[in-house]
């Protein structure tokens, strides 16, 4: 479906930017309220409204499914668009996602960042970069800092699928997927010699100092061979708030974060990064092309806040993120793939994901250390029929395809005495060497149009997924060999009632393998220290939704109600310190222990999502979102022996984010200028699971509510040079979201530059 369409200065020729095989450069029509903007590749998007000049070169993108906004036709979806970003200037890919219905993100630290889908993150929900799984088998309960490790600079969007989608992604996509796309080499379909476009771009902030530059050259050898490469630095400082978050019940300062004597510059806080891509795109003729990518993320120094210090640590004792690497390479067919279908795409991938970090006690003249390493190979086949029409008023699609991951895990400790330069290698790190994890299935996936105005929709997938760790007699660990084959699907109902309005219905069963982390890790985490459980079973989530879609003239409104009901949801339970395993100081030591087990009986989220945009007279559109989650389940906590003690039965989730939404407007009513304003507001949260209580960066008594006001400006002149700033924070707020270990920052100054050829 064409998108878009942007208007740039140069040339006499067209181009059509990430377009898909076979996809040709003509006019698009002017874009609809659900467009998102115009895209004209790396560096373009965004381009501004108003007539063309007379020397004017078209740009068309094309790209998106149906006619949804997002990845997931029928369900709760939206998409984060390039102009998006270019306009908020996020910080991340996962700041990149705060202004979307349904998705709060919780920072534990300020190089790190994790989304929650519907109340969920980390292992239940599924990270993709350009379709490739990102997940691993160490992700751990909770937030995660995975999709920070996904440079922003680029993405050309990022769609989110909201409930459960194991149908289509397999283990782990309970709260939902979010799904990267990156930029695209551009395409001059009439160029008769090579073409090299090269683009540089330099961002500063106030809050933080900091200063990120990245270079890139789009190169186009002939149409049919296209190469983008670029590299990018970044390195920011301690991060300035708009000062302390206090609790809302005692008035208190939290321990978490430590602050410097100003009272508003956070210790724990800054990082340095580095970051290099190259995407080759081959048009092979037809409706093929292959693709040939890599990624590469380095980030060094990076402190976790609540851990740097630790509550009622010393001051000069910090856990650090030495190095927290990521590495993807893939080789994607994507087109007419013969008989194995009309439309579809194979990719190879091979993913590395390492880390090195130093807990810092320098007072007792310790300091211990960990790495992590995982190596993923992976095979994904997506598969699309062609279009078969069952009758004069009915017509068949067929989605299909299959999935297959292995990952190969190392893990090393070890302590160093600084007083004495010697080192002592512990028996076992964080996780087993030599443990390694497989997970994979087929699905297939129906949809029936009937008479164009409703839709049916099926699918199921048959899936495994095998554990293997093996065992260390000297900590006590267990060896783990499990497997767990499974089957899930979908069904849902989309009635078009009229030509503006449409509803959705639909139930989804999904489910998540326990992983490495679950089975074997004992780490450090915010509630206190956790320990492994290798009798871990499969949580299963069953989720019933039901949405409103209003279309018309300038404007668009989603509404989504749903319920998800999870079978052995895994959950912290806490533990005594005699429960400790074997040659665990750090265990007995910690304020508290726990250890994930399946919950008996039935947990559940439920919510409401809302989003509207509307185009506005003189020039303004605005768009708001609204969301409230609210989660329950069985208390994972033994009953006490005194049946005196109070003791409920069942306790809120853990970490289920407080209702929260956004308000944006923007104006752009001269060609190449935008201004515009943006609202982020929370309620406060005081539904408090057991392990919210002991965690040290939620106050006492929950999490206070804010709201932010941004206010942004930018000018593009043509593909030339392009100027965005955004003054964030504008009333200075001190501010939380919940689980968060980083306060947001206080006013400050975001400027972005870019100019290129």
């Amino acid at each position: 479906m064409l998108l878009g369409v942007a208007l740039g200065v140069g040339g006499p020729s067209a181009r059509a930017d990430g377009e898909p095989p076979g996809a040709t450069a003509s006019p698009a029509p002017a874009p609809e309220v659900g467009d998102e903007g115009a895209s004209a590749g790396p560096g373009d998007e965004g381009a501004s409204a108003g007539p063309a000049p007379a020397d004017a070169t078209l740009f068309v993108t094309v790209e998106g499914t149906g006619t949804d906004r997002g990845a997931a036709p029928g369900r709760a979806s939206s998409k984060v668009e390039r102009r998006d970003m270019d306009e908020r200037l996020p910080r991340s890919a996962p700041d990149a996602l705060r202004y979307e219905p349904g998705v709060y993100v919780q920072q534990s630290g300020h190089g790190q960042g994790s989304p929650f889908v519907r109340g969920r993150t980390g292992q239940q929900t599924v990270m993709l970069f350009d379709g490739i799984r990102m997940n691993t088998s160490l992700y751990r309960q909770g937030p995660n800092q995975y999709f920070f490790t996904l440079d922003a600079a680029t993405i050309r969007s990022i769609e989110v699928t909201r409930g459960g989608a194991s149908t289509l992604h397999g283990s782990d996509a309970i709260g939902g997927v979010l799904d990267a796309r990156p930029l695209e080499p551009a395409l001059e379909l009439e160029a008769t010699g090579a073409r090299v476009r090269p683009r540089a771009s330099l961002r500063v902030a106030t809050a933080d100092g900091e200063v990120a530059e990245r270079f890139q050259l789009d190169t186009q050898f002939t149409p049919a061979v296209r190469l983008l490469v670029g590299a990018g630095v970044r390195r920011t400082g301690r991060l300035e708030s708009g000062g302390p978050v206090r609790s809302p019940r005692t008035g208190e300062l939290p321990e978490v974060p430590a602050f410097e004597d100003d009272g508003r510059t956070q210790l724990g806080t800054g990082f340095r990064e580095l970051t290099a891509d190259g995407r080759l795109v081959l048009r092979l003729g037809g409706d093929r092309r292959l693709v040939a990518a890599a990624y590469l993320y380095r980030q060094y120094d990076s402190p976790r806040t609540d851990q740097c210090p630790p509550p009622f640590a010393p001051r000069d004792e910090c856990l650090r993120y030495d190095e927290q690497f990521r590495s993807l390479a893939y080789l994607a067919l994507e087109g007419d793939l013969g008989v194995l279908g009309p439309d579809g795409r194979l990719a190879v991938s091979y993913q590395r994901q390492h880390e090195r970090r130093t807990q810092d006690r320098p007072s007792s003249f310790v300091a211990n250390i960990g790495r992590d390493d995982v190596d993923t190979l992976g095979l994904t086949a997506k598969l699309h029929s062609a279009e078969l029409p069952l009758a004069s008023s009915a017509i068949l699609r067929v989605h299909y395809g299959g999935d297959g991951f292995v990952d190969l895990v190392g893990s090393r400790a070890w302590t160093s005495f600084t007083d004495i330069d010697a080192v002592i290698e512990l028996g076992r790190g964080q996780y087993l060497e030599g443990s390694s994890y497989a997970e994979g299935g087929v699905f297939a996936d129906l949809e029936l149009e009937l008479a164009e105005r409703v839709t049916l929709r099926a699918g199921a997938r048959g899936a495994f997924a095998r554990a293997r760790a093996p065992a260390d007699a000297a900590s006590g660990t267990r060896a783990v060999e499990r497997v767990w084959p499974v089957v899930v699907g979908h069904a849902g109902l989309e009635v078009e009632l009229t030509d503006a309005l449409a509803l959705f219905a639909s139930f989804d069963r999904s489910y998540r393998a326990p992983n490495l982390d679950d089975l074997t890790s004992r780490q450090q985490s915010g509630p206190g220290f956790q320990f492994e459980n290798p009798e871990l079973a499969p949580e299963t989530a069953h989720t019933v939704e039901g949405g409103v879609r209003v279309t018309g003239s300038g404007i668009e409104a989603d509404a989504w109600v749903f319920h998800a009901m999870m079978d052995d949801a895994i959950a912290r339970s806490e533990r005594t310190s005699a429960e400790c395993p074997p040659g665990t100081p750090q265990c007995e030591s910690s304020w508290a222990r726990f250890q994930l087990v399946n919950t008996e009986g039935i947990s559940f989220v439920s919510g409401l999502e809302l989003s509207a945009r509307a185009r506005l007279p003189f020039d303004f559109e605005t768009r708001a979102t609204f969301a409230y989650t609210y989660g329950s389940g069985p208390n994972p906590q033994r009953p006490p022996d005194d049946p005196a003690l109070a003791y409920e039965e069942r306790v809120p989730l853990s970490r289920i984010p407080p209702a929260n939404g956004t308000l944006e407007l923007r104006w752009s009513g001269v060609p190449g200028l935008h201004v515009g304003a943006g609202l982020r507001w929370a309620l406060g949260q005081d539904r408090l699971a057991l392990t919210d209580l002991s965690d040290a960066r939620i106050p006492a008594g929950g999490t206070p509510g804010f709201a932010v006001f941004d206010l942004r400006a930018g000018y593009r002149l043509g593909r030339e040079l392009s100027v965005a700033a955004v003054l964030e924070n504008v009333t200075d707020r001190a501010y939380r979201y919940h689980g968060s270990s980083v306060n947001g920052p206080g006013r400050g100054l975001i400027v972005h530059l870019e100019a290129g050829l």
